[in-house]
C-alpha cells in the first residue's frame, strides 16, 4: 500500500492521470488525496470529478474554495466569474448526483498512522488538531444539513477576519470555511488577510504566512496543503506545499506521503 497526495487538479485530469500512471497508483491497494480545488479553470473538471468519485474509498479529498464556488453556482446561491470552466458539470446529466457527493466530503483529512493531516488552504493558527476536526466537522454537518444554501450565500462574505467562541452561527462558518480553504497570511492577533496572494515576502511586515505565524498551534502534525499557487511546492518545518502552479500552466505535483525518504513526481499541465 502507498499513500500519496496531490496538489491543485484543477480541471487537469490527464495530468492527474499521468502521474497516477508513472507511480502504479492501484486503487485497490493504495490512497489518494486530493487537496482540494479539483475543479475550474482546467479544460475537465467535469471528467476529474466523476473519476474522483468512481475511486471509491481509494480517494481522500477535502474542499476547497472552488468546490465550494461550484456547489454555491450550481444551487442558485452564486454566480459564475470570469475565467470559470465549470459549463460541463453545470450541464451533465448527473449534475446533481456530483453536487451531492461533493457536499459530503470533509474539509479535513487526519490519518494517525503517519501523523499527517489535510487541509486546502491551512490551519488557523489558534487551532490546534483537535479544535479544526472539530471547527471543520461543525461546517461539515451544515453543509449536508437541511439549509445548506444559507451558508453558501455567504461564500462571499470575508468577515469576521478574527475567531471568537461568542460568534452567531453563520458567521462561525464563514471563519471556518474562509480559515480552511482561503487563508495565506495573518495579521496581528491572527486576523486574516485576504488581499495579499503573492509567495512570501511579498507581504507587507505587518502580515506573516500562517505557517511562520510565532506560537501557532498545530507544530506537531505533518499538514499537506495546497490553494497557494505563488508559493509552489515547498516543503517547511512541519508543512508541505502541494500548489505548484498547475492552474497557471506550469506543474502538478504528486508526494509519497508513507516513505521514509522523500518521493515526489510533477508533470507540466498545458
Amino acid at each position: 500500500m502507498a499513500i500519496y497526495a496531490v496538489g491543485d487538479v484543477q480541471g487537469h485530469l490527464q495530468s492527474l492521470l499521468h502521474l497516477l500512471d508513472i507511480t502504479n497508483f492501484n486503487p485497490a491497494n493504495d490512497q489518494l488525496w486530493l487537496v482540494g480545488d479539483m475543479v475550474n479553470r482546467g479544460p475537465d473538471s467535469l471528467g476529474t470529478l466523476r473519476f474522483v468519485r468512481d475511486l471509491g474509498a481509494a480517494a481522500k479529498p477535502v474542499l476547497g474554495n472552488h468546490e465550494l464556488h461550484l456547489l454555491a453556482v450550481a444551487t442558485g446561491a452564486g454566480r459564475e466569474k470570469p475565467g470559470d470552466t465549470l459549463k460541463a458539470v453545470l450541464s451533465a446529466p448527473d449534475c446533481e448526483e456530483l453536487m451531492t457527493w461533493l457536499r459530503h466530503q470533509p474539509f479535513v483529512h487526519v490519518d494517525k498512522s503517519i501523523k499527517t493531516l489535510m487541509v486546502h488552504a491551512g490551519v488557523y493558527i489558534k487551532w490546534g488538531r483537535k479544535r479544526l476536526v472539530r471547527h471543520a466537522q461543525e461546517l461539515e454537518s451544515v453543509l449536508q444539513g437541511d439549509n445548506y444554501i444559507d451558508f453558501l450565500k455567504e461564500l462571499h462574505c470575508k468577515k469576521p477576519k478574527k475567531w471568537k467562541k461568542s460568534l452567531e452561527p453563520l458567521a462561525r462558518c464563514r471563519f471556518i470555511s474562509n480559515a480552511c480553504t482561503h487563508m495565506r497570511f495573518c495579521g496581528h492577533k491572527g486576523k486574516l488577510d485576504f488581499e495579499h496572494k503573492g509567495p512570501p515576502g511579498s507581504q507587507p511586515d505587518t502580515l506573516v504566512p500562517w505557517f511562520r505565524y510565532p506560537q501557532r498551534r498545530c507544530t506537531k502534525w505533518r499538514i499537506v496543503f495546497g490553494h497557494w499557487s505563488t508559493l509552489g511546492y515547498r516543503r517547511e518545518s512541519n508543512v508541505v506545499c502541494l500548489d505548484s502552479g498547475c492552474l497557471w500552466g506550469k506543474q502538478l505535483t504528486m508526494i509519497q506521503l508513507d516513505s521514509e525518504e522523500e518521493r515526489f513526481w510533477q508533470f507540466e499541465c498545458r
